[in-house]
């Protein structure tokens, strides 16, 4: 098995062995090619008047392909990897599809913690261990990290995160650790990390303990590391994907491999469209399997006496109120009492807290285990002056981590946190493990080991280091003045009537974060079709938003829009609740729905809440939970 990965800039042809082959790099193109290259796409992704292809014609790409006339590569799998191999493949001019079974990233990848990081623990098992090895995972997700943040830069940010101090010995200790950081970091550094006294580390972050079991604060080490809204992100890959030429189908299933006639190499895949019940061939010189915890069984398609690499891992994490983190500061704990970390980060106007890390079962909706979440409370609650109650969590979720082993060890040691790229059956190559992270450079290896596995011939050279995606380019943090300014949320009263809203601060920044430049055509919606009313009180999303989505970003189902292309399942379940039936009644609008697939959608959209234990949906008795 083999990981093909960079360390620093190092270009060049890199040559690696994969189950007795050889998978190769391709050489780099001359500086020249690969700027008109990625010039090219940028002008294309970014113009103006581009408009995403619809699902029918997507659809129709896929039923296009036949044995005579194959894509170049078929992507099983919509999630950030997925996503990113799609548009790495689309942009080296190669002829790419992507199916996904539920919706873009509805598995692990909007589950995360919503963290873009250099991976702070490896480098002190680096230094501990004096392993090289972890060495060049930090050097690699620091270069990364700095690369997801520019390519995405309004779904993306810098966070400082606060370490808490008890004594003198963990003072030096974290401030000579991240001091390290940042000079592994060197040119990709964020911010420079540096240390508070107890008095300004209260300044900064209000609800922070100074006192507490027997001890006392002696300050706090506060570093950068990165964050993101995760299933835009996601979403806006494979939009992107789709206007580089991609055909990208989500709620689209995999339900068989094609072989060829000997029965040696895969060469295509029985797909069913779950929207329709319609079933179609799709025919590729190579399927790249990226379907994250899902990987085992689409490897089982093509033999079904695979041993499993993936061992899945629980991630949960909870929401709590706003209050309980200040704005722009995020705290994070090393080391709890059994040796775990905790962290609790602002996101989205809430406050992200967790997580855990325990063997689990794969399951396709998740859900977090009551003492999970106790935990992650008891945890956090050693550190704050506020008190931690268990009726504060809005919305609770688990999330499965993919770790991958290797196929041929004889013993479990080989689990990784890096990522795996192989092919075990010709014409299948399969990509698991990593992280969020580094997304991009995985995408990269897979189509690279799918380009030698079909003895492919691209166009070009990866260009995705430097691509922005959809909404991405000639962004800046500024952009949302000009939605306050030039736009009104245009509403309907319970009478009928038309009365126009203020675009105020709060809905504006959350257009402009959410869809970047784009954020201007979902105001022009909420003005011009009279959609400006608000989802849920207390949360920015806006009706127009609804629309937006079904017409230009494959919202299909309540679900899709509650979950992913906005977040506020995951933010705030009852409110969630509460904003479906206008959800349904606008996509219904859109999809042309009639009254049976609305009822249909509510109970799917119900059911899918309750697997988010919130406490409103956690039964209680006497004021504890039961």
């Amino acid at each position: 098995m083999t990981r093909l990965s960079k360390l620093g800039t190092t270009l060049g042809a890199v040559a690696a062995t994969a189950y007795g082959g050889s998978i190769l790099l391709s050489p780099p193109l001359s500086s020249n090619n690969h700027g008109s290259q990625l010039s090219a796409f940028q002008q294309k992704i970014h113009d103006p008047a581009a408009v995403l292809p619809s699902r029918q014609v997507q659809q129709s790409s896929l039923i296009g392909s036949s044995s005579a006339n194959p894509l170049d590569i078929l992507v099983i799998g919509g999630g950030a990897t997925g996503s990113g191999v799609a548009l790495d493949a689309a942009t080296r001019g190669l002829r790419v599809g992507l199916v996904e079974r539920e919706d873009f990233s509805s598995g692990t990848s909007s589950r995360s913690t919503k963290l873009i990081h250099g991976g702070v623990r490896y480098l002190e098992k680096a230094v501990f261990k004096l392993d090289y090895g972890q060495l060049k995972l930090v050097f690699h997700a620091l270069e990364e990290r700095k690369q997801v943040i520019d390519n995405a830069p309004h779904l993306c940010n810098a966070l400082p995160c606060m370490t808490p101090c008890f004594d003198w010995f963990e003072v030096v200790y974290y401030w000579m650790g991240l001091k390290m950081y940042d000079l592994v970091a060197g040119a990709r550094l964020l911010h420079l990390s540096r240390y508070y006294s107890t008095r300004e580390s209260v300044e900064l972050f209000p609800t922070l303990a100074t006192e507490g079991n027997g001890r006392s604060l002696r300050g706090t080490v506060v570093y950068y590391d990165g964050q993101m809204n995760d299933a835009r992100l996601n979403v806006g890959l494979a939009c992107t994907a789709a206007l580089a030429g991609a055909a990208v189908l989500n709620h689209a299933e995999v339900v068989s491999l094609l072989k060829d006639s000997v029965g040696e190499r895969i060469i295509g895949a029985r797909i069913r469209d779950n929207l329709t019940g319609k079933e179609f061939d799709t025919y590729a010189k190579v399927i790249v399997n990226a379907a994250g915890p899902y990987c085992d069984s689409v490897r089982k398609m093509a033999d079904k006496n695979v041993r499993d690499v993936i061992c899945p891992s629980s991630g949960v994490h909870i929401i709590l109120p706003d209050y309980y983190s200040p704005e722009g500061m995020g705290l994070i704990v090393p080391k709890t009492k059994d040796g775990r970390v905790v962290f609790m980060l602002p996101w989205l106007g809430r406050t992200v807290a967790g997580t855990t890390d325990s063997n689990t079962a794969i399951t396709f909706l998740p859900e977090p285990h009551e003492d999970e979440i106790q935990f992650i409370l008891d945890a956090i609650s050693d550190y704050l002056n506020v008190k931690v109650r268990r009726s504060d969590v809005l919305s609770a979720w688990s999330g499965i981590r993919p770790l991958a082993t290797d196929p041929s060890a004889k013993n479990t040691e080989s689990i990784s946190r890096d990522h795996v790229v192989f092919e075990e059956h010709p014409g299948l190559v399969t990509i698991t493990g990593g992280k969020w992270t580094t997304y991009r450079s995985m995408a990269e290896d897979a189509v690279n080991a799918a380009i030698k596995a079909g003895k492919l011939t691209p166009a070009g050279g990866c260009v995705t280091n430097n691509l922005r995606i959809l909404g991405g380019e000639g962004w800046d943090p500024a952009s949302f003045t000009v939605l306050t300014q030039q736009y009104v949320r245009m509403k309907l009263t319970h009478g009928g009537k038309v009365v126009p809203g203020v675009m105020d601060t709060a809905s504006a920044k959350h257009l402009s974060h959410a869809y970047g430049t784009l954020g201007e055509r979902v105001a022009a919606i909420a003005q011009n079709e009279n959609l400006g009313k608000r989802l849920a009180h207390g949360y920015p999303f806006l009706e127009a938003e609804v629309a937006y989505c079904a017409r230009h970003e494959y919202c299909e189902s309540a679900i899709d829009f509650i979950a992913r292309r906005s977040r506020l399942a995951f933010l705030d379940t009852d409110a969630a609740r509460r904003a479906l039936p206008r959800v349904i009644q606008l996509l219904a609008a859109e999809h042309k729905w009639d009254k049976s697939r609305q009822k249909e959608e509510l109970q799917k959209a119900k059911a899918f809440l309750e697997t988010f234990k919130s406490s409103k949906n956690a039964q209680f008795y006497d004021g504890k939970h039961n």
